[in-house]
């Protein structure tokens, strides 16, 4: 385990920088299937994703009554991969709010951060999974902006970004894909850009 200490990730006498702080496990309960908290999926899960820290909002689309949440796996620093299957783990407190946004479901978890709204996908691999992010963010941008599925899909073309959240393959469906689209505009809100 590698020492952090005052905002600092010690990995060697030479090399330091600072805590990343974020949540390895975050989600809701499925629909219905079992599956463990380490799974990720359209329930959220294991998606170890760095963009999930302080001040990071997720919604996700609740099967089940009263949603059944559970959040872990802290870690003080993780690389967008995670990829020889490692973070530097920390002990640590969440704090959540909860809200429901009733009229609205999507099919994976998306998060949004006070720069940019990020959806995300699952898969074995990674083409499938960035597939499923990228089907996600257009449906979302087609709702809020009232576009067509091909203009929504032009706008990420043109201003999104998709990249790797964990690729080191701990379970069938541990490809974690997401799509990064920055706001384009004030507008505030869940899912406003």
């Amino acid at each position: 385990m590698l020492p952090v200490e005052d905002g600092i990730v010690h990995f060697n006498d030479e090399i330091r920088f600072p805590v990343r702080s974020m949540v390895g496990v975050v989600g809701v309960a499925a629909g219905g299937e079992d599956i463990r908290n380490a799974m990720p999926g359209q329930h959220g899960g294991n998606l170890d994703d760095h963009l999930h820290g302080i001040g990071t909002k997720i919604f996700f689309p609740v099967r089940q009554p009263g949603g059944m949440f559970g959040v872990g796996d802290m870690h003080a620093s993780m690389g967008d991969g995670e990829i020889c299957g490692t973070g530097v783990e920390i002990a640590g407190e969440v704090t959540v709010r909860f809200d429901l946004l009733k009229g609205r479901q999507g099919a994976w978890p998306v998060s949004e951060t006070q720069d940019a709204w990020i959806a995300h996908g699952t898969a074995t691999d990674y083409p499938e999974a960035m597939r499923e992010a990228c089907r996600e963010a257009a449906y979302l941008l087609a709702g809020e902006w009232n576009l067509t599925l091909e203009d929504a899909f032009i706008l990420l073309s043109i201003r999104a970004d998709v990249s790797v959240a964990q690729a080191c393959k701990p379970s069938p469906f541990a490809t974690i894909a997401r799509v990064v689209m920055p706001r384009l505009d004030a507008i505030p809100g869940p899912f406003r850009l």
